[in-house]
C-alpha cells in the first residue's frame, strides 16, 4: 500500500514539470548565489505502520536550515507528526475498540538536488537519514523509542526572488529498529524557505557626461558689421577647432541689440553672420560647412528695454559642432 501511495505522489508531482519542461518557466533565469537559508514547512501525513491500526489523516509541521551550492543543497530538518486511529483490542472479558494518537519527532539530515537552480521553476530531488523519537503505539508512551529514520523526497520549487522559494513536495519516509515497532509515511508539504546573503546590486554607471561644442563669441560697433582684429584673432580659433575635429560643422547665429526697427535688426544680424561666414572660409573653413543664422533682437545676452545700446547684444556666436 505504501509503495503504490509514493508512486502516485510523485507522479503527481512530476506531471507539472513534465508539462512545462520546454515552457518559459524553466528557461528564464535569474541571478543564482551560494548562501545560507533558513525555511518552515508544513502538510498532510499518512501514517502506515505494521500494526491493526485504522489511522486518519494526520499532519506534519517543522523547520529548515540548510545551505545552497547552487545545484547541491544541505540541510538540518526538524519535524513534528502528529496521526491520531482507532485500533480493535482483545481484552479477557471480550474485545473493545480503543482511540488515541501516535506522535513521531524526527531529526533529519538532508541532500538535495535542484536541477534548474537558476529558473523561476525548479524541480528538486533528495534523500535524509537521520532519528525519530516515536510512541510504541496508540495508547502508550509517548515518543518513547528512538529509532532510526529515513526518508526520499521528490518536490518542485517557485523561486519567486533570488532569495525567497516556496515548494510543493511529496515524502516518503519511514522509522526502523530490528525486533521493534516501525512505520513508514506519505508526507504532501508546502515549504517556503529565505536564503541570506544575496549579493548587492551594482549601482549604475554613471552618465556619459555632456560634451558641450566648442563656441566663440566676436562683437561688433554699433550697426556695424566689419569686423575688429580682436574678432579675427576669435574667429580664427574657431576655425582651428573645425580643422582640429577633422569632420564637423559651424554655425553662426547673428544678434543685435535693441535699437532700431526689428526688420532692420533682423536684416543687420544676418550681414554680421555672413561676414563672420566669410573671415571663416577665408581661414579654410569650407563654405558648404557653414550654416548662417540671423536672429536679430530677439535673443538678447543682456536683456535691456527698447533702444538701448547693449554691446554685448551686438554679437555673433559661432558653434563648432
Amino acid at each position: 500500500m505504501s509503495k503504490r501511495l509514493l508512486l502516485a505522489t510523485a507522479a503527481l508531482l512530476a506531471l507539472p514539470t513534465a508539462a512545462n519542461a520546454q515552457s518559459d518557466w524553466f528557461t528564464a533565469t535569474q541571478p543564482t548565489y551560494q548562501g545560507f537559508y533558513i525555511g518552515a514547512q508544513g502538510g498532510l501525513n499518512w501514517l502506515l505502520n505494521n500494526q491493526s491500526y485504522i489511522m486518519d489523516t494526520g499532519w506534519a509541521l517543522g523547520g529548515k536550515v540548510g545551505y545552497d551550492f547552487v545545484g547541491p543543497r544541505v540541510e538540518l530538518e526538524g519535524m513534528y507528526h502528529s496521526n491520531t486511529g482507532s485500533a480493535v483490542v482483545a481484552f479477557p472479558t471480550g474485545y473493545a475498540t480503543v482511540s488515541g494518537r501516535i506522535e513521531q519527532v524526527s531529526v533529519m539530515g538532508n541532500v538535495l538536488y535542484d536541477f534548474f537552480p537558476g529558473a523561476m521553476i525548479t524541480p528538486y530531488v533528495g534523500a535524509g537519514l537521520g532519528v525519530a523519537f516515536v510512541d510504541a503505539n496508540i495508547q502508550g508512551c509517548k515518543m518513547c523509542l528512538t529509532m532510526f529514520a529515513y526518508q526520499g523526497i521528490l518536490g518542485v520549487g517557485y523561486n519567486a526572488t533570488p532569495a525567497l522559494r516556496i515548494s510543493l513536495e511529496g515524502r516518503y519516509y519511514g522509522t526502523t529498529n530490528p525486533g521493534a515497532y516501525f512505520n513508514n509515511n506519505i508526507m504532501a508539504l508546502l515549504s517556503v524557505s529565505y536564503k541570506f546573503g544575496q549579493p548587492e546590486v551594482a549601482p549604475p554607471p554613471p552618465p556619459p557626461p555632456v560634451v558641450t561644442p566648442p563656441s566663440f563669441m566676436v562683437f561688433f560697433d554699433w550697426d556695424r558689421y566689419n569686423l575688429s582684429q580682436q574678432a579675427l584673432t576669435t574667429i580664427q580659433q574657431a576655425a582651428n577647432a573645425f580643422k582640429a575635429k577633422g569632420s564637423a560643422r559651424i554655425t553662426a547665429t547673428g544678434h543685435t541689440d535693441t535699437t532700431g526697427p526689428e526688420s532692420y535688426n533682423m536684416a543687420l544680424s544676418l550681414r554680421r553672420a555672413n561676414a563672420v561666414k566669410d573671415a571663416l572660409v577665408r581661414d579654410g573653413v569650407p563654405s558648404q560647412a557653414i550654416t548662417v543664422i540671423g536672429k536679430g533682437e530677439t535673443q538678447l545676452l543682456v536683456p535691456t528695454g527698447d533702444n538701448v545700446r547693449e554691446p554685448q547684444n551686438r554679437r555673433v556666436e559661432i558653434v563648432v559642432q
